[in-house]
């Protein structure tokens, strides 16, 4: 894929929200964009990198391994969704797996290429940390919508389950 197919892929994503045409360009050219196979994973539980990752067409399952070589899945992420935001940002360890369902597309840039960006366009850098920080906060909200949900079910249940 060449530069301008990392632009098409990577305009119409939660990570693009808000940037101007020629900002999306730069982005694309420092990003690398691939299409995974079926069942393909893109990173494993507990490594660690600084690689953000832009699912731009098709569906990740987003797995945690619960022992026994069993695996659960926790969410389904699609187009223009982000993952690795923890590691990209603080170097944290990934807290799951992410496996490709069918073939995906997916755009990622690392924290280094992505941070050579800050002296030439602190507004492009700025608006992308702020579109991480809105996902994080997408993705807490869901969580504890999720936990109210359960801790209902159980209250009415009297603890059985």
């Amino acid at each position: 894929m060449d530069e301008n197919d990392n632009y098409t892929d990577l305009r119409d994503t939660r990570l693009t929200a808000g940037l101007s045409d020629e900002q999306v360009k730069r982005l694309a050219g420092i990003t690398h964009c691939r299409k995974l196979n079926d069942n393909e994973k893109l990173f494993q539980e507990g490594e660690t990198d600084d690689a953000l990752c832009v699912i731009t067409s098709g569906k990740l399952a987003v797995t945690r391994n619960v022992g026994g070589g069993q695996e659960v899945t926790l969410h389904i992420l699609q187009g223009g969704d982000l993952a690795g935001e923890m590691g990209f940002v603080g170097g944290r360890p990934h807290s799951a797996s992410l496996r490709a369902i069918g073939n995906p597309t997916v755009c990622t840039f690392n924290r280094r290429d992505f941070e050579s960006l800050i002296e030439s366009d602190p507004w492009l850098v700025y608006q992308v940390m702020k579109n991480i920080v809105q996902v994080g906060h997408n993705i807490l909200h869901r969580m504890n919508a999720q936990f109210v949900e359960m801790s209902n079910y159980i209250s009415h249940q009297h603890g059985r389950y």
